[in-house]
């Protein structure tokens, strides 16, 4: 069943249980596993050794590309394994763990985390965790779905464990593109000059005498969890697409504006959907995750190249993809992620970031992470990245939530993720603001008309007012600049009834 997948002969005996690969994590040890944003996490592994944890516990220190499929952040965390974790996670019952101060969680850029392991900055990788489709006749790993971080794992970890999984399609082999920049200070430029460019090998490039196990699985993806568009999503894309017409007109962009990317979740993807009936052609993304949105693109013959870090789709949309994968291949690329979101890469591409945001304040500060400025959701992912790089950089949420208890637009955020310096254009149901180019003052005036939800404006007004009152370039009134969030957290409603 696997002999066509481990093609080095001397790796065949290297083949063992999820349980005896599981139990060569060690307490205390730095593990780094693959996976981004549930796709291609090694499966069978972490789950045996969640289930050894309840009889033997032990601790690790985790990291992967990005979040993880199949509950494992879930049962890693039930089971007592987790004591440190990063860069990024979307599990609630991890997240529980991480705001009780029970897991320590280190929220990064997603292109920092190799960097700094690769420059000492922090505890070198002790075993590797990676999914693939196969071994190469040198000993080489074909990653799957994902990258993310998985090569730098491999390559830095002292000892490497590898799933092969079954459900994973051959079709993958030659998907990817493993580059590995070198070190600091005489490290080249990075020869990324347009979203098809292929710079590195099409498999992770190691000594096969640091293969120390290979379990076979055979386990699918978690289908991704974005919900379909509704009219807030489909509002906020046609204001979007607005922009892009009169970026168009004005000689800003062309009519295949510039790579585009997006980031994770329901909104980001319901906006990139938003395009599919747009005048828009030619287009090309550069960007983490390649979700339903990117396929649609495609069919709809709009997308002429995608380069991501990882594929995330719904069953429907990976069953239609798969069952004629050969009709995408040569349109698509996975690099790792420290190439997919590096800033080197962003900035020389002109790249149109659109990302999500939990709240942004008057001024144009977002909140990607923290509700009431304390308690994480998920992390900052690769946002920041593109924010600080992009041509534009576009953040996008429903103006309120909870039924309209919460705004999204708040005098002062709770908790900074992307400064004003990085933020360019904000975008509501309710409408666009662009914000280049404005001083404070003007930045407030452009949000309140135009992206506060109506409940919310008056207040929001008699705020903006008082506090230019007071005076200073930036206004603000300290003592009731985070009131919204109080009255949330002592009565569920950011404004009394």
């Amino acid at each position: 069943m696997y002999r066509d997948r481990i093609r080095l002969d001397a790796l065949q005996s290297k083949v063992m249980s999820a349980a005896d690969a599981a139990g060569l994590i060690k307490d205390g040890m730095t593990v780094g596993m693959s996976g981004f944003t549930r796709a291609g996490e090694a499966k069978a592994v972490p789950h045996a050794l969640a289930e050894r944890a309840k009889q033997t516990p032990l601790q690790i220190t985790l990291m992967t590309g990005a979040s993880l499929g199949n509950d494992l952040d879930k049962q890693l965390t039930e089971a007592g394994v987790l004591a440190r974790r990063m860069p990024f996670q979307v599990d609630s019952t991890l997240r529980k763990a991480i705001n009780d101060g029970k897991v320590m969680f280190i929220d990064q850029h997603l292109s920092d985390t190799v960097e700094q392991l690769r420059n000492r900055q922090i505890k070198p990788v002790d075993l590797a965790v990676i999914e693939c489709v196969a071994i190469t006749e040198e000993g080489h790993l074909v990653l799957s779905t994902s990258v993310g971080n998985s090569a730098s794992f491999a390559i830095l970890a002292k000892e490497v464990i590898v799933e092969i999984n079954l459900s994973q399609p051959l079709e993958l082999e030659g998907l990817h593109d493993v580059y590995i920049p070198s070190y600091r200070p005489t490290r080249l430029p990075i020869p990324v000059l347009k979203s098809d460019t292929r710079i590195g090998s099409g498999a992770v490039k190691i000594d096969p005498a640091k293969i120390v196990g290979i379990v076979i699985s055979n386990q699918p993806d978690s289908p991704s969890t974005v919900l379909p568009p509704d009219a807030d999503t489909q509002a906020i894309a046609d204001h979007l697409v607005d922009f892009f017409k009169n970026e168009v007109a004005e000689g800003r962009l062309t009519n295949s504006l510039m790579p585009l990317q997006a980031g994770i979740g329901t909104i980001a993807n319901a906006v990139m959907c938003g395009l599919v009936d747009s005048p828009f052609e030619n287009l090309t993304m550069y960007s983490e995750v390649l979700q339903d949105s990117t396929f649609d693109l495609f069919d709809a013959g709009k997308l002429e190249f995608a380069s991501g870090s990882s594929m995330t789709l719904s069953a429907k949309k990976h069953a239609e993809v798969f069952s004629d994968f050969n009709r995408y291949k040569s349109r698509l690329v996975l690099r790792p992620q420290e190439i997919s979101n590096h800033p080197e890469v962003i900035r020389r591409l002109g790249i149109i970031g659109i990302n999500t945001a939990l709240e942004f304040d008057l001024y144009g500060n977002v909140n990607s992470t923290h509700v009431c400025g304390t308690k994480m959701m998920n992390g900052i992912g690769g946002s920041g990245d593109f924010a600080r790089n992009a041509h534009l950089a576009i953040f996008v949420t429903k103006s309120i939530a909870k039924g309209g208890a919460i705004s999204s637009v708040v005098p002062m955020v709770s908790h900074v993720d992307h400064t004003e310096h990085d933020v360019d254009i904000l975008v509501t149901e309710i409408g666009l603001a662009d914000l280049r180019g404005l001083a404070p003052r003007e930045r407030a005036r452009a949000i309140i008309d135009n992206c506060v939800h109506p409940s919310y404006r008056a207040a929001l007004n008699e705020y903006f007012e008082a506090a230019c009152a007071r005076g200073g370039h930036t206004p603000h009134i300290l003592r009731g600049a985070l009131q919204w969030h109080s009255n949330l957290e002592e009565t569920g409603r950011m404004l009394a009834v």
